[in-house]
């Protein structure tokens, strides 16, 4: 190719770009925080909201502040992130051994964090951060033991986008100090469902910390304790019960987003399968010895994308949908996410599959834009966007969910294939930069150090790229090399050989400041329990490579007599590693191949890797693998750029009073909205005196009080924060009156924190109230 030439705006673009970003890492190496060992939340449960005797007000409004603030400057912070906790015993469960099945506990807990000043996790596009809430993020655990106590293994399903390696680092921690050696890195997975409306910010390598804008800790230890809080939940409810299995296919909720991609696997291994996704759902169903439910784990290769990349409320997409509706047919007469019904919807090899289902088109034009470039000819592959089957992202969401839920219900009532057996698990820490991978006989391959290609810059059709990149790049340009390199320095010999034909854009397995770009030591784990074994995968299979990797498990454990063996992929487990492709799928290097960061061998190693783990499990001789080396835990991550500033009300008015009322009367099917002089709602993450920031109240007039119908939780509730200058800010609670509800006399409540500072004293947070005058709701 002809060596390209700059022009002189192109010359002076590049320079002003690299002085702009040589400022920004001299701003961000300053920025460090010391964060140590995070202390422990107190526990906090029940429902939170008791009635009130107080009759309906027909005027006017209220608004309380508590006079009894937690004060937090950051001097306290730090003192109390050091202390750690000392080993504790808790009561075991009393066991009974002479029952045919395992003790199983289950619990749900709040991870929620942050809701405002943080950038979502998922589709890292700049300026897509949280700004209220449409649903609350769950921790769904699930601890299962053998009757005599001496096996168990728990499953956390997490409202998250995935789970970070400093994340289950802390957890294991937390959870060695309440437990000592019960519950530990070989025994316990942590998945996330791969929202991608979660907060982010809860990472320790570069790469993901830049798409955070900065470590928030705040969001950290609440995420930490809230999947603590679950583990604490399920070990105090374990009693015994049974498992059944079943298995289903969930028709017309995905398609394959690359499928370009897909058809460079081999034609005949394509022939053995009917669709380009995998449309089977696998669902565990929980019951005590009476048959009385206790949960349900579903594992089903969807991305939770629903919500799209304009989206800003914190919420679990359409997985935690489906799991909201699960909860409350099964919880009746709780609010979400309370009641001892858990139902996780766990994630799956998604990597390529998609829910929006009406697939690409050019969002300017309208007409398909499924090539395999993912482009438009006016606009390129920023206008190629796909869509859901809803007239919105909310209502999308709705109908992906229902569908995931309705079929997960079918099968958990219909189960009656039981799991008996033994429980193991089996874990290494591995340096996925240096496998070695038998290829046959006689060959091998190695895996290389970390790097993502252009085709990551592109996005996907679920969420496009900002700089107009196209996907299946497989050349560089000289533009943005040439930044690179004066930024970043610029990549081997090796690794860009290592990686071909993967076009490198960042080389960040050969960058460390202000910390390793990305991880080196990864989790490889497997729980089995009797015939199913869990394979805890640290990314994002797609679905030929979960192919793969399932019946490679299985015909492991088949080889050494353990037979028909079911083989589940759990996606997005206890360490981020982006995409694994197959070796032909990474060729095309469409954006999931360019983000397999550790080179075109990827898979083959992870398959190498489980078929190992299966091999000690199903010889016994999990005792003999090696730990592997330890990964990192980071003492300094830059702070966000956004400063924690003082809320301030409008003169004359207080924090939670009523600026806008709701109308006197609506009918099902309208919107009740309300808006209150507001606070910014970070300060609720590390202030936990509320439990939501809304409620929606009925008027019961037989007991003179206010019963709560609705939270921050419900699905028909949406809280906005409107952020103004100078800490002035409005708070929009909305009520989208379903059809279920009763006619009546109804309110809707505001819970806040407020920061306050006084000259040369340390800020405190105080919480607030505000309270909307009544309305009434009529069905006709």
């Amino acid at each position: 190719m002809a060596k390209r030439t700059f022009s002189n705006l192109e010359t002076f673009l590049i320079f002003l770009l690299v002085m702009m970003t040589a400022i920004t890492v001299a701003l961000l190496s300053l920025l460090f925080i010391t964060s140590g060992t995070i202390e422990n939340h107190k526990d906090s449960g029940g429902h939170l909201f008791s009635t009130t005797p107080n009759p309906p007000a027909t005027q006017g409004s209220t608004a309380t502040q508590s006079s009894t603030a937690t004060q937090r400057s950051t001097a306290t912070q730090s003192s109390t992130a050091t202390q750690t906790s000392p080993v504790t015993s808790t009561p075991e469960p009393p066991l009974f051994q002479n029952f045919s099945g395992y003790y199983i506990g289950v619990g749900r807990a709040d991870c929620t964090g942050q809701v405002a000043d943080i950038n979502l996790m998922g589709y890292s596009k700049s300026g897509q951060n949280a700004q209220g809430i449409l649903t609350r993020l769950y921790s769904r655990a699930f601890i299962m033991a053998e009757p005599d106590g001496s096996n168990r293994t728990v499953f956390v399903s997490i409202d998250i986008g995935m789970v970070s390696q400093r994340l289950r680092l802390e957890v294991l921690n937390r959870l060695q100090s309440k437990y000592g050696s019960l519950y530990r890195r070989d025994n316990v997975i942590l998945s996330g469902t791969h929202t991608h409306s979660g907060p982010a910010g809860y990472f320790q390598y570069t790469v993901f910390v830049i798409a955070s804008e900065g470590f928030s800790n705040r969001t950290f230890q609440h995420m930490v304790t809230g999947i603590v809080k679950s583990i604490d939940i399920a070990h105090t409810n374990m009693k015994p019960g049974r498992i059944f299995i079943n298995k289903g296919n969930v028709d017309g909720v995905q398609i394959n987003r690359s499928p370009y991609s897909y058809l460079q696997n081999p034609q005949s291994e394509r022939a053995r399968y009917s669709s380009n996704t995998d449309k089977e759902m696998v669902v565990l169903k929980m019951v005590d010895l009476n048959g009385d439910d206790l949960g349900l784990i579903s594992w089903f290769a969807i991305h939770p994308v629903s919500m799209n990349n304009s989206n800003h409320l914190v919420n679990s997409d359409n997985v935690g949908y489906a799991s909201y509706l699960l909860e409350q047919e099964k919880n009746k007469g709780y609010l979400p996410g309370q009641g001892p019904f858990v139902a996780a919807f766990a994630s799956s090899n998604l990597g390529d599959v998609s829910p929006n289902i009406l697939g690409p088109r050019c969002i300017n034009t309208g007409e398909s834009c499924d090539n395999a470039n993912s482009t438009c000819p006016i606009g390129g592959s920023n206008m190629c966007i796909a869509k859901g089957p809803g007239q919105d992202m909310f209502d999308s969401t709705q109908i992906i969910g229902r569908a995931m839920y309705q079929r997960a219900k079918e099968l958990y009532a219909s189960a009656s294939q039981e799991v008996t057996g033994p429980l193991a698990s089996a874990h290494q820490w591995v340096d996925m930069t240096n496998v070695t991978v038998w290829l046959n006989s006689t060959h091998t391959a190695k895996t290389c150090k970390p790097a993502l290609g252009y085709s990551f810059a592109a996005g996907t059709i679920d969420g496009v790229g900002g700089l107009n990149f196209t996907q299946g790049k497989t050349e560089g340009d000289p533009f943005w090399d040439t930044i690179r390199d004066q930024i970043l320095g610029k990549p081997s010999e090796e690794i860009k050989e290592c990686h071909k034909p993967k076009p490198i854009l960042l080389h960040t397995g050969e960058l460390s400041k202000p910390h390793p770009w990305h991880p080196d030591i990864v989790d490889v784990q497997i729980i089995t329990l009797g015939s199913l074994a869990i394979t805890a995968i640290p990314g994002e299979f797609t679905t030929m490579s979960g192919r793969r990797l399932r019946e490679a498990v299985q015909a492991e454990f088949a080889s050494h007599g353990v037979q028909n063996m079911t083989v589940v992929i759990s996606g997005l487990c206890n360490v981020y590693t982006h995409y694994i492709t197959t070796y032909e799928e990474y060729q095309a290097q469409r954006y999931e191949a360019a983000s397999t960061i550790y080179g075109p061998h990827t898979l083959s190693a992870y398959i190498q890797l489980f078929r190992n783990l299966a091999k000690a499990i199903a010889t016994d001789t999990v005792a003999n693998l090696s730990r592997g080396p330890e990964p990192p835990f980071f003492q300094q991550l830059i702070v966000p750029l956004i400063p924690n500033i003082v809320d301030r009300a409008p003169i004359g008015r207080t924090f939670g009073d009523v600026l806008q009322p709701a109308k006197p009367e609506y009918r099902v099917g309208e919107v009740a909205e309300v808006i209150f002089v507001g606070a910014n709602p970070k300060n609720s993450a590390q202030n936990e005196t509320h439990q939501t920031f809304l409620t929606v109240e009925k008027y019961e007039a037989t007991s003179t009080s206010w019963q709560i119908v609705c939270n921050d939780a419900s699905w028909e509730t949406r809280f906005y924060w409107h952020k103004g200058l100078l800490g002035l800010s409005n708070a929009t609670v909305e009520w989208h009156i379903p059809d279920t509800a009763q006619p009546g006399i109804y309110r809707i409540r505001y819970f806040g924190h407020n920061r306050k500072q006084d000259i040369l004293k340390p800020a405190v947070i105080l919480s607030f109230e505000g309270t909307s005058p009544a309305f009434e709701v009529v069905t006709t």
